[in-house]
C-alpha cells in the first residue's frame, strides 16, 4: 500500500484516481505530477515500484497539501473573522459566505430547524 503525504492510496484504483485522497490534489493537479513523475497514467496503485512512489512522492512536495493546506486555510478564515469584514462575520454565524439565500435553504450550514411557538387564540 502507497502511503503519500500521510495519507494510504486505495490500492485497486488507477493512480492518477488514488492521487485525489490526498487534501488538495484534484483532477488536473494529479495528472500533472503524475506527468512530472513520469508514471504511466493507466497503471494501479498496487503496480507502482518503489522507485516510482519516490518520483511521486518528490512530485508532490512541490505542492501544498494536507496539513499545511489545511492550517492555511484556516488561517485565511481566522484572519477574516479578525478584521471584522462581511465574510467574517458570516463565518462566525455559521452562514453561507458566498452570497446564497438562506430565506428557505442553507440547511446544511443552520443546522436542524428549530420550531418557533406560533401565538395562542384569546378564549372567551
Amino acid at each position: 500500500m502507497a502511503r503519500i503525504s500521510g495519507v494510504d492510496l486505495p490500492k485497486n484504483k488507477k493512480i492518477e484516481i488514488s492521487l485525489r485522497y490526498i487534501f488538495g490534489i484534484g483532477p488536473s493537479i494529479a495528472t500533472a505530477i503524475i506527468k512530472t513523475a513520469g508514471v504511466r497514467t493507466n497503471i494501479l496503485t498496487k503496480e507502482l515500484s518503489e522507485d516510482e512512489i519516490v518520483r511521486l512522492r518528490d512530485a508532490i512536495s512541490n505542492y501544498r497539501v494536507e496539513g499545511d493546506l489545511k492550517r492555511d486555510v484556516a488561517q485565511n478564515i481566522r484572519r477574516l473573522k479578525e478584521i471584522g469584514c462581511y465574510k467574517g462575520s458570516r463565518h462566525r454565524k455559521s452562514l453561507p459566505v458566498r452570497g446564497q439565500r438562506t430565506h428557505t435553504n442553507a440547511r446544511t450550514k443552520k443546522g436542524k430547524r428549530v420550531a418557533v411557538a406560533g401565538k395562542k387564540k384569546v378564549t372567551k
